[in-house]
């Protein structure tokens, strides 16, 4: 082949495209060990780009330089300004200037004295002279008695003056200052200055540091430009602009020639380049250079490839009536500009592949929605109409999930058991298949029945000529026939090795049946609405565990007792059960005791943590206790769970409990409060006014540590008590202020009764989806009238015990309960007798009509007496005994005073 040789020596063949790129080639070689000299020459690009960088950076440090110098001598000129400033003020100030100033000689006083100054403040000169300036000092004694050089006129005025003059010692910057009487007349001037020579010392001393910098920047400016400056001497080559014209117009004709599409994309999404063929193959505008992608009018997929920027191999698009595969590569790889170039080929042949690729792609994209949109709630029957949803009418023209009855109560499916159906999804609502909620039993020879007892799907393409399916319902199936159902895909719902129930597809519309394929898509679709369907069970079967649990924990009837007329509230949360709990325990006295409490959580554990802690109050009550005593114990028993669950390796404490004890005695009408980090309580007035009563507040159950302490309330008759959970005042958006704001607001506007009251509050303050659990109590006070209650006053004598029985006597009468005559005259002769032996004084008799007839004796001792057993030669120790036998209830509790000794009779 013949080679031509070209001006520049470089060897290329004929043809273009190919031999450009051989000189260029050829050129590379021949410079690789010339390179910096070649870019110095200033022929190539790179030796421009070097030459005009270098004038450049050295103009650039030549104003650098004088700028530096300018700056340096104006800092120096005002330098010197501020201190001849200085100096001349201190010395015109200084002691004894002003009398030298009005003495006889003044020069012989100021002249010794302004030069030692001078010399101490290192200025050129310190001329002292009078209103007239006539000179007393100067650095040249024959200066002095001359007339000063400079204006002193705004010095007379008062005024400090500096300026630059040429002086008699050459060009200076001088300061004038006048020097004042006491009366503010001036009497003198002083004047210092510094020679202009002294003033542009330091920038001189400077001169050869900047100097050298300059030349240090220029030397390393001058060696990364020669750097660059081979980079891109190796980038272009070593071509001329006029050879770099003519590599790209070869270039741009072939680009243009070639019959594949070629664009290129920024990496904004800017279209740069499309060749002609681009144009033709996308039916692009003719301004298309310049603009997004995304504004072409492409089609949406395209448009979104080439604005990606995502690699691509042969991805085909459909652009109008053409198949086009993509490839997309990007053009920063080598280190080049961020961006695209994609290339374009017509595959219109390519259009059934395309076909089955979008099918595919549907496919996977249902998958994948099956993932998102089955099992979004945790309950059954929701999700089982989810799984319905989603294939219908994507896969299906009709389905239908057929459970087992025990999988949507939470228990294991048993094969022996029918099915139910619970979700149909269709195209149509007259299909002819069982409802919603129909029970079913599936024959074995039925698809469905098949997939029951074997575990695997089940394809039946043609209805018409499927004995089998036809045996479950011979008249249904000829309807569902004739509905035009064709094919049929049963899989059955396994987790695991259970079998939850089955799924079944139906087609309808497309006159293919289903195939293989779409058989493994249905498996594969149910394979993932099982898992969801499962954890949905799981959590049925668990939240109805922990349902079951908290309501056999929680009072499923107030007692029985006068002295409050309660109503109550307990509402779980959104999320499921929780630790909220509460109860009314009678006390003796007729005394009432009310506690509201919460274990922080939800769940089994927060339910099961609320039984141990509701059992405990109730054994603690009946030691009758007062309520901070009660909350101390209540409070020691936390803390040992807790360090018992610690030592054994448990994850959940019980740290995290609240309560209030409440105790109400209707004779009285008062009530001893205590809390550990409860909410307090309401307190509704008769008059309907609204209060929080300031109850001192302690640390939560488990802390321990501190003392609990009480508040004590007088109620009047009709006063409602409201005791609740945080839920009732705690929201996530709100603060809690505006919770108890609120509270108040409800219970002003409630009714009379404790029902109204419970009401007004719940229906005023109840969220939509409560996110905690809330428990509500009011409690409307009654009093237990004087005409009830029979006290006296027993002096310590035996002899009293028969006037105490006389007088019970007597007030049963009044009652008129003689029936109880005889049994309580026993037991209180017993009860008084025991108190006058073993007691202290005073001794105290009480008898309290209510529910039952309770014989109160008090006495200041703290000793307890105790049942026993008699034997046949002791004269004594049946008291107590005949006392359990004829009273209902018999006990003791405890005051401050000493105790109390009870017993309860029932009426008649």
């Amino acid at each position: 082949m013949v080679r031509q040789v070209g001006r520049s020596g470089v060897r290329r063949r004929p043809g273009g495209p190919l031999a450009q790129q051989e000189r260029v080639a050829d050129r590379t070689q021949r410079e690789q060990g010339t390179g910096v000299r070649s870019a110095l020459g200033g022929r190539s690009v790179a030796g421009q780009v070097f030459l005009l960088q270098v004038v450049i950076v050295l103009l650039l440090v030549v104003a650098a330089v004088i700028a530096l110098v300018l700056q340096v001598r104006h800092d120096s000129t005002r330098e010197a300004r501020n201190r001849s400033v200085a100096v001349a003020e201190a010395f015109a100030n200084s002691p004894g200037t002003r009398e030298a100033l009005r003495g006889p000689d003044p020069s012989a006083v100021l002249q010794p004295r302004a030069e030692a100054a001078r010399k101490a403040t290192k200025v050129d000169f310190i001329v002292v002279m009078n209103t007239d300036g006539i000179r007393y000092t100067h650095p040249k004694p024959d200066r002095i008695g001359k007339k000063f050089v400079g204006d002193i006129a705004p010095a007379l005025a008062g005024r400090v003056v500096t300026e630059q003059i040429t002086g008699t010692i050459g060009p200076l910057v001088q300061a004038v200052v006048p020097v004042k009487a006491d009366d503010g007349s001036v009497v003198g001037l002083v004047s210092a200055g510094i020679t202009t020579k002294n003033v542009g010392g330091a920038a001189n001393q400077q001169m050869p540091v900047v100097l050298g910098a300059a030349a240090a920047g220029l030397a390393l400016a001058t060696a990364g430009t020669a750097l660059v400056s081979r980079r891109l001497l190796r980038q272009t080559h070593g071509l001329g602009p006029h050879e770099m014209t003519r590599m790209y117009e070869h270039h741009d004709a072939v680009l243009h020639a070639v019959r594949e599409g070629v664009l290129i994309v920024g990496g904004d999404g800017t279209l740069l380049l499309a060749n002609d063929e681009a144009h033709r193959l996308l039916d692009l505008p003719g301004d298309a250079e310049g603009r997004h992608v995304l504004d072409l009018r492409l089609p949406a997929d395209t448009a979104d490839l080439l604005a990606s920027g995502r690699l691509a191999t042969d991805e085909v698009h459909l652009v109008k009536d053409r198949l086009l595969a993509i490839n997309q590569r990007t053009t920063d790889t080598q280190g080049g500009p961020p961006g695209t170039v994609a290339t374009l080929r017509d595959s219109t042949e390519l259009r059934a592949l395309s076909g089955r690729a979008e099918a595919a792609r549907e496919r996977l994209n249902m998958l994948y929605e099956a993932g998102v949109h089955i099992g979004t709630s945790l309950d059954v029957n929701r999700t089982a109409e989810e799984l319905a949803e989603l294939a219908v009418p994507r896969f299906a023209d009709f389905a239908t999930v057929d459970l087992f009855d025990a999988v949507l109560s939470g228990g294991q499916p048993e094969g022996v058991t029918p099915l139910r159906r619970v979700a149909l999804s269709g195209i149509r609502k007259d299909v002819p298949l069982y409802p919603v909620g129909r029970q079913i039993r599936f024959v074995p020879s039925s698809p469905q029945g098949n997939s029951l007892s074997t575990g695997q799907a089940v394809l039946e393409p043609f209805l018409a000529q499927a004995p089998g399916w036809q045996a479950q319902d011979l008249e249904r199936s000829a309807q569902v026939v004739e509905y035009g159902i064709h094919s049929l895909i049963t899989v059955p719902l396994r987790a695991g090795s259970l079998v939850l129930g089955v799924v079944s597809f139906w087609r309808c519309e497309k006159a293919e049946p289903f195939d293989q394929e779409e058989l493994a898509l249905a498996e594969e679709l149910v394979a993932r609405a099982a898992v969801s369907i499962d954890n949905a069970r799981r959590y049925t079967r668990e939240h109805s565990m922990a349902v079951t649990l908290q309501r056999s924990l929680l009072p499923r009837r107030l007692p029985e007792q006068d002295a409050l007329d309660i109503a109550y509230r307990y509402l779980p949360a959104q999320a499921g059960v929780g630790g909220d709990w509460f109860d009314v325990l009678p006390l003796s006295g007729a005394r009432v005791a009310l506690v509201v409490g919460d274990v922080v959580g939800h769940g089994l554990h927060a339910a099961a943590t609320m039984g141990r802690l509701r059992t405990a109050v109730h054994n603690f009550s009946a030691l009758d206790l007062p309520p901070d005593e009660l909350l101390s114990l209540l409070d020691e028993l936390v803390s040992r769970i807790d360090q018992d669950e610690a030592a054994e390796g448990g994850s959940a404490p019980v740290t995290g409990a609240t309560c209030l004890y409440a105790i109400y005695d209707p004779v009285s009408r008062t009530c001893v409060i205590a809390r550990a980090g409860h909410p307090p309580p309401a307190v509704i007035r008769p008059d309907g006014s609204v209060e929080f009563p300031d109850v001192p507040v302690g640390p939560p159950l488990g802390l321990g540590g501190l003392p609990f302490e009480t508040a004590e309330l007088e109620l009047a008759e009709g006063s409602r008590l409201v005791l609740y959970t945080d839920g009732l005042v705690e929201e996530r958006e709100r603060d809690i202020d505006v919770g108890f704001e609120s509270l108040r607001t409800a219970l002003a506007g409630a009714g009379t009764s404790s029902e109204d009251t419970c009401r007004a509050v719940l229906d005023a303050r109840l969220p939509a989806k409560p996110s905690d659990d809330i428990a509500l109590i009011v409690a409307r006070t009654r009093a237990l009238g004087p005409d009830r209650v029979a006290e006296w006053q027993v002096p310590s004598d035996p002899a009293a015990v028969g006037e105490v029985r006389a007088q019970v006597t007597r007030r049963l009468a009044e009652w008129g309960l003689d029936e109880l005559t005889f049994t309580t005259e026993l037991i209180l002769s017993e009860l008084v007798t025991n108190a006058i032996r073993y007691g202290g004084e005073p001794i105290h008799v009480r008898v309290l009509c209510d529910r039952s007839l309770i014989c109160e004796v008090f006495d200041s001792s703290s000793t307890s007496p105790h049942l026993r057993y008699a034997a046949m030669t002791d004269e004594g120790g049946r008291g107590l005994f005949l006392v359990a036998q004829l009273a209902e209830r018999w006990g003791t509790r405890y005051t401050p005073a000493g105790k109390v000794i009870w017993a309860e009779q029932p009426l008649p």
